[in-house]
C-alpha cells in the first residue's frame, strides 16, 4: 500500500510532498480509531514511561499540526519542532533534496515555522496521550551571543505542555549555531537553562526533562567535552545526533553538492560511531537517544547495542512508511540495566 503513496509522494518537489503528508496525517488524526496499533515494547527513560522505544524526529512536524495522526502510526514517543520564539521562513526555496541511489535527504530548511505559541496551541488541542517532546530552538535573526534568550522564551512557554523538553543547538543551517557545542559557550547555556527548568518545576509542580541534541561531526575530543558537560550540568539526556555536513557516503550521487544538512540511510554509521563514543564517555549517567540513518531493524539494534536507550526515525518513514516503525516497536531488544 506504502509503495503506491510513496510513488505519488516522490513525484512531487520534497517539500511540497512533506506538506502534503502534514496535511493528510492531521487529517487521519481525527479518526476516531487507531491507523495501526502502538506496540508494546515498554521501558522507562528520563523518569518517563515509554510504551515503545521508537519515536518520531524532530523536524516532521515543526509546528504540531499532525500530531495525532502521527500517534497513530505505531510511534511510543513523538518530538514536534524545532520551534522559535517568533514565527519564521527560513532559508530559500528550494531547501530540501532527496538523494534517491541512498535513500537519503538534505536539507537546509532553516527552522523554517510558525512560532512557539502557535506550536503551544496546536499541542493543547492534541488528544495524543503518548510521551510528547518539544524541540526548542533559537531565531536565525538573534545574535548567537543572546541565543540564551531565546532558548529561555521557548522553555518557559512549553515547560507545561511537554514531557520533555529538547534544546537543539546543532542544526547546521541557522548559523553559528553549532558553536553553541563547545566549551564555555556550552556550559553557560546549560548552567542558565537547568536554573530555569529548577524553577519551572517548582512552579508547576512537575519534572520536565532537559535534552540535548548534538551534531554527529564532532570529534572525539568534542564528544569527550560534551559528555563532561552534560553529567557536571545533570543533563536528563542526549540526542546523537542531528544531520550531518559530511558528503563522503553520497559522493557522485545527484544533490550531493547541495548545501545544507544529510539525513537518512547514510548518516547511519556516522550516528552510530557518535552514540558509541559517546556512551563511553557517559557510562550510563546520562540515557542516549539514538537518531541518525536509522533504515532497518538491524540498523536500529546496532543503535541499541552501541549505547542509545530510545530511537528516533524521520527518514526512513519517508522511504519505507509505517511498517518499519512496526517492526522496530515490536522486535528492538533493549539493553536492561
Amino acid at each position: 500500500m506504502y509503495s503506491l503513496i510513496r510513488k505519488f509522494l516522490f513525484s512531487l518537489d520534497a517539500e511540497k510532498a512533506h506538506q502534503f503528508s502534514i496535511q493528510s496525517l492531521s487529517l487521519i488524526g481525527k479518526l476516531p480509531f487507531p491507523l495501526l496499533s502502538i506496540p508494546n515494547n515498554p521501558t522507562e527513560v528520563m523518569g518517563l514511561k515509554f510504551k515503545n522505544p521508537i519515536g518520531l524526529a524532530a523536524g516532521a512536524d515543526k509546528n504540531g499540526e499532525a500530531i495525532d495522526g502521527f500517534g497513530k502510526l505505531g510511534f511510543g514517543f513523538i518530538e514536534v519542532g524545532t520551534v522559535t520564539p517568533v514565527a519564521q521562513d527560513g532559508n530559500s526555496r528550494p531547501r530540501q533534496f532527496r538523494v534517491l541511489e541512498a535513500e537519503g535527504i538534505i536539507n537546509r530548511n532553516g527552522f523554517n515555522n510558525h512560532g512557539v505559541d502557535v506550536l503551544v496551541e496546536n499541542v493543547k488541542k492534541s488528544k495524543y496521550a503518548g510521551i510528547l517532546g518539544i524541540n526548542i530552538g533559537k531565531n536565525a535573526m538573534t545574535p548567537i551571543e543572546n541565543s540564551l534568550d531565546d532558548y529561555l522564551i521557548c522553555l518557559r512557554k512549553v515547560y507545561e505542555y511537554a514531557d520533555y523538553i529538547t534544546v537543539n543547538i546543532s542544526s547546521p543551517n541557522t548559523k553559528n549555531l553549532r558553536s553553541l557545542q563547545y566549551g564555555e559557550a556550552l556550559d553557560d547555556l546549560l548552567m542558565n537553562l537547568k536554573n530555569e527548568q529548577a524553577q519551572l518545576s517548582q512552579k508547576f509542580g512537575k519534572y520536565r526533562p532537559l535534552v540535548l541534541k548534538i551534531a554527529p561531526d564532532l570529534m572525539e575530543e568534542e564528544i569527550a567535552s560534551v559528555a563532561d558537560s552534560l553529567i557536571r550540568h545533570s543533563i536528563d539526556g542526549v540526542i546523537a545526533g542531528n544531520t550531518t555536513l559530511s558528503r563522503e557516503s553520497i559522493v557522485g550521487l545527484p544533490y550531493a553538492e547541495q548545501q545544507g544538512g544529510l539525513s537518512g540511510k547514510p548518516l547511519h554509521h556516522l550516528s552510530t560511531r557518535l552514540i558509541y563514543t559517546l556512551a563511553k564517555e557517559l557510562n550510563e549517567r546520562v540515557p542516549i537517544i539514538g537518531s541518525g540513518g536509522i533504515h532497518s531493524l538491524e540498523s536500529g539494534q546496532e543503535k541499541i547495542d552501541a549505547g542509545a536507550s530510545l530511537l528516533q526515525v524521520y527518514s526512513a518513514l519517508i522511504y519505507q512508511g509505517p511498517s518499519l516503525i512496526q517492526t522496530l516497536a515490536q522486535h528492538i531488544k533493549l539493553k536492561r540495566f
